[in-house]
């Protein structure tokens, strides 16, 4: 973790270089926050490395909220690496700390708005169906009787998804409603999606499609042992050349969800029709820049800092 910034290292920042706050995962370094603050800061940004559980709400203060090392005022910028994972009132006080800064004029990466939208899976569905994009056959319920009539009238494999999860956690294929698990493992929400592969596939990959500011950066395919092929679950990182269509429906998913930055998952389904899986607004790029020439991290932190200083005066 960075050393605390402090108020005199806040007086001797260049007077116009942005003052940014760079959001970390709770108790954690952070690989990719460390090379984003060294990449703003050889741009003439201050970074103030912090928790948004370290936040405040304060009616005291000139803007209301506390950020660490900022004294009460606020940052030109916000980035936000993680939310990090806590109680529905510990997450709802996070979000709201960052919905405070965007209604205050603080550029945030990605904002309040997009993160809810990726985070819970049925409401990025629900936005890419209504873009007319690509994506495989989706319902969701609460109730296990109700998952179980669903897949009991529809006879075939599903893809159970905790409502909110990442990195192939919690994901499991389900053959039949006898398989479905009990309310308490899934807190009794059911997002059941179609499985895509034959079933006798002995090939498992999809793609990663890193994108920012309505371009992608990068592209790797995930190659898996198992038909989980997140990277973080054992998957090889190929190096890959996206296509037009692939590129595209990254982009146009990315616009949908109103994301500054994301990694978009795509697969193909049996047919081999490109199919956009979900989008991760505060994504991993370890195992992408293990296989990419392009340095993510500096690109993210260009753009970034090119939005501050576009963004409106306070």
């Amino acid at each position: 973790m960075n050393r605390p910034v402090t108020s005199t290292d806040l007086s001797d920042a260049r007077p116009t270089g942005p003052r940014i706050v760079l959001f970390v995962e709770d108790g954690s370094g952070d690989w990719h926050a460390r090379r984003l603050k060294r990449s703003m800061e050889a741009r003439g940004a201050t970074v103030v490395t912090t928790t948004l559980s370290a936040c405040a709400f304060d009616t005291s203060s000139p803007s209301g909220l506390e950020i660490p090392g900022f004294e009460g005022m606020l940052p030109d910028g916000a980035f936000v690496r993680s939310v990090s994972t806590g109680t529905l009132e510990q997450i709802t006080f996070r979000l709201g700390i960052l919905h405070a800064l965007r209604e205050s004029g603080v550029r945030v990466w990605n904002d309040a708005r997009a993160i809810e939208r990726c985070v819970d899976k049925s409401t990025a569905t629900f936005l890419f169906r209504k873009a007319g994009l690509p994506t495989p056959s989706t319902r969701v319920v609460e109730m296990r009787d109700r998952a179980h009539a669903h897949l009991t009238a529809h006879p075939r494999p599903f893809v159970l998804k905790p409502l909110f999860g990442s990195q192939g956690n919690g994901v499991c294929r389900v053959r039949g409603p006898e398989y479905l698990p009990p309310p308490e493992d899934v807190n009794n929400v059911y997002y059941m999606q179609h499985y895509l592969r034959a079933p006798d596939a002995t090939t498992f990959e999809d793609w990663r499609v890193f994108v920012s500011q309505g371009r992608v950066l990068s592209t790797m395919i995930r190659r898996g042992k198992t038909w989980i092929t997140n990277v973080h679950q054992g998957a090889e990182a190929i190096a890959h050349d996206p296509c037009e269509e692939m590129s595209s429906l990254a982009l146009a998913g990315v616009a949908a969800i109103g994301a500054d930055y994301a990694g978009v998952d795509v697969i193909r389904d049996e047919s081999g029709q490109l199919m956009l899986l979900e989008i991760n607004s505060n994504p991993a790029w370890k195992g992408l820049q293990a296989v990419t020439d392009v340095d993510i991290a500096d690109v993210l932190a260009a753009d970034f800092l090119a939005a501050v200083l576009k963004a409106p005066a306070r």
